[in-house]
């Protein structure tokens, strides 16, 4: 539970909406919730009365089964208490059980994880890849468990901002790596466990099926084993063991109750054990007595009454009967109970026979009904041990997603970093996880990067295609990935914390909003530069260039020195531009550094070499890169005689001094009033006819 400040209209409360892919907005002021937050989201208005804190603090205590909430650590958060209480109510009102134990309140204060906005989450392909390749969750999930990958998504979403509990990660995934046997036999023994965390939830809600409990039952008896694996784990397994230990009573009932593989259904019964319930088996024995006797009839009664066409049947509207050929009617038994006339033969019943269908069809409904007390008991067994159990999933959670991570780190050569409180970015030979797991091992070139207090902005320059972008978001996603506790694709790194990281790469239109693509790009831009901190790590890649060249280029260049000049900004910052007149930045700007992509011209050719250097790129090989994308010989000819003509001109030089003007000797050409007076106009003081009218009088003038 977690409380987000700024209101209802706040930028921190979409971003968190969002992260959770909320399905249902409740509220108990319609007015409260502006239109434009999350839009396509159901809204549901509860009664003012559900959001009162004292009413909401009992449900609480009840839902929780304690007797206040002192002991929760809630103070700090009342309204987060009071919207608790309204979920609680709405449950109540939507007859969801919540039964005491099974409910679990964990605060959350703002600065513990860090907040990341749908932006950097959508650019950094966090959970969904933004091309063909897979996105960094589906990279990372070796999971054995459905809690494990869930646990891992929520990871991603949340990195950490304290170097302590990261540190703690860190350790637990490096044991782990070093230990291949026993993650091998951790991985193996940890898919026994399936779901516990749902199904504990599903049995909760009186939801759980047979099939439900005896995963249950499957997953304590595997828990023993694992927690064995888990002792003397460092980090953040150290102490899983213990709280890795099932109730004992729970598995112990589930097993001796339920048959080896239980029915996914309870309508048919058949899921409890022979021998685990007296009642039950003398159920089973009476039907049985008397589906034996059924089964001999027919026999019987053909010897009986010599008539070897006699039959035994059964139908829903009857039940048992005896049924008897018209040629025979006159063989029929005295004690015989014509039932039904058909075309060829009569039916017929007996008192013992109606006995005994009476006693197989009791049976079958007792037998079944106390099967589903067996069922519903077992169930409130589980309930009763949930805080238990569900102690049990956080903890085979925990080491499901670090011997994830260990995996991962081990198969792609990733390393630990070392992660402080310093405001350094130090990366040696870093990869990008992604681009380098579509292009195998050994095809990536990795790059430096190095960010410290007396070099804070880099403006990177380079062609098109050259790496510029994979380049920014590979430090994003190796600072990312440090701070949620993995190993990351470098040689080495040192990483001083982020409160937050933030990417501006590429961009749309938002058509449904009324936004161009400028539009878009600016308003991502200022929301950054209203939460970015000192702390913070900025991705930003071509800003300015939804406009013209000259708005573009005035507005990155504002752009570069207000972080680098704000006290409240000058942090770690990746700028790349194509605008290489900002390469001057590095002149007077003492804490920017000119970084540029390396490229090789042979010709006409440009070869990528995909690697960072020091200094600024002097042009952007864009004809070369269309020419490599297949333009027209001819279209390309034209642009080159094109861009000598624009060359002569330069109409954007940053810092240069103008050339120095041809003088001929000729002397500055004579002062003329008109001239002057021309120049001394206040154009915006005129009206149309009077511009005309001073218009006419100075061509008058000029003409004399």
């Amino acid at each position: 539970m977690t409380e987000v400040p700024g209101g209802a209209g706040s930028v921190a409360l979409r971003d968190e909406l969002e992260r959770l892919d909320v399905a249902e907005l409740l509220t108990g002021d319609p007015a409260s919730l502006p239109p434009s937050l999350l839009p396509g989201v159901v809204r549901t208005v509860l009664a003012p009365q559900l959001f009162d804190a004292g009413r909401a603090a009992e449900r609480l205590a009840t839902a929780t089964g304690t007797v206040s909430l002192l002991g929760l650590g809630l103070d700090e958060m009342p309204v987060g208490v009071r919207a608790a209480g309204a979920v609680l109510g709405y449950c109540e009102r939507s007859r969801v059980a919540l039964e005491p134990g099974l409910l679990r309140l964990v605060p959350r204060q703002g600065g513990e994880l860090m907040r990341l906005d749908p932006p950097t989450r959508r650019n950094l392909e966090l959970l969904e890849p933004l091309g063909r390749g897979p996105s960094l969750a589906q990279l990372l999930d070796r999971t054995r468990t459905p809690m494990g990958a869930r646990l891992l998504r929520r990871r991603l979403q949340e990195p950490l901002t304290e170097p302590a509990p990261i540190g703690a990660r860190l350790s637990a995934v490096a044991a782990l790596v070093t230990d291949r046997a026993r993650r091998e036999e951790l991985r193996k023994r940890i898919g026994a466990v399936r779901d516990l965390e749902r199904l504990v939830g599903r049995a909760g809600q009186g939801l759980a099926t047979p099939r439900d409990l005896g995963v249950i039952r499957d997953a304590c008896a595997a828990l023993p084993a694992l927690a064995a694996l888990m002792e003397g784990l460092p980090g953040d397994l150290a102490g899983l063991a213990e709280r890795a230990v099932a109730p004992p009573e729970v598995g112990a009932r589930l097993t001796a109750l339920l048959v080896k593989d239980p029915p996914p259904s309870a309508r048919e019964g058949g899921f409890i054990r022979d021998g685990a319930d007296p009642e039950l088996d003398g159920l089973h024995a009476s039907a049985a007595e008397a589906r034996e006797f059924i089964s001999g009839l027919e026999g019987r009664e053909r010897e009986r009454t010599g008539i070897r066409s006699l039959k035994v049947g059964y139908n829903r509207v009857f039940g048992y009967y005896l049924e008897i050929p018209h040629a025979h009617r006159d063989a029929v038994p005295a004690d015989y109970v014509r039932k039904q006339t058909l075309v060829g033969a009569e039916r017929y019943i007996t008192p013992h026979l109606k006995e005994q269908e009476t006693v197989v069809l009791s049976a079958r409904e007792l037998a079944l009904a106390r099967e589903m007390e067996l069922l519903a008991e077992a169930t409130r067994l589980v309930t009763a041990h949930a805080p238990g159990l569900l102690a049990c999933s956080a903890a085979v959670a925990t080491a499901d997603v670090t011997q994830s991570l260990a995996a991962v780190a081990d198969e792609e050569g990733w390393t630990r970093p070392d992660v402080d409180r310093s405001t350094v970015t130090d990366i040696e030979a870093g990869r990008h996880p992604l681009v380098e797991s579509s292009l195998g091992r050994g095809a990536f070139v990795a790059n430096d990067t190095s960010l410290d207090v007396a070099h804070r902005i880099v403006v990177l320059t380079g062609p098109n295609m050259a790496g510029k972008s994979t380049y920014l978001r590979q430090v994003a996603l190796i600072t990312l990935l440090a701070q949620v506790g993995s190993f990351v694709p470098a040689e080495r790194a040192r990483l001083g914390v982020c409160d937050r990281i933030f990417t501006r790469v590429g961009a749309q239109d938002d058509l449904s909003a009324g936004l161009s693509t400028f539009m878009v790009e600016m308003a991502e831009t200022a929301a950054i530069l209203r939460q970015a901190t000192a702390r913070s790590l900025l991705v930003l890649d071509e800003i300015g260039r939804g406009t013209s060249t000259y708005d573009g280029l005035s507005i990155a260049q504002a752009l570069v020195e207000h972080i680098h000049d704000s006290p409240q900004l000058n942090c770690r910052t990746l700028f790349a531009t194509h605008y290489h007149e900002l390469t001057a930045l590095a002149e007077h700007l003492p804490r920017v550094v000119n970084a540029r992509v390396e490229v090789v011209e042979e010709g006409e050719t440009v070869t990528f070499l995909h690697r960072i250097r020091p200094g600024g790129a002097d042009r952007s090989y864009g004809i070369q890169v269309a020419k490599l994308a297949g333009l027209p010989a001819s279209l390309l000819a034209r642009a080159r005689e094109i861009l000598g003509e624009l060359e002569l001109h330069r109409p954007i030089e940053a810092d240069r001094p103008a050339p120095a003007q041809l003088d001929l000797g000729l002397g500055a050409p004579p002062a003329h009033p008109v001239l002057d007076e021309l120049a001394g106009l206040d154009l915006d003081d005129l009206t149309p006819r009077e511009a005309l009218s001073k218009l006419a009088e100075l061509q008058e003038r000029m003409g004399r």
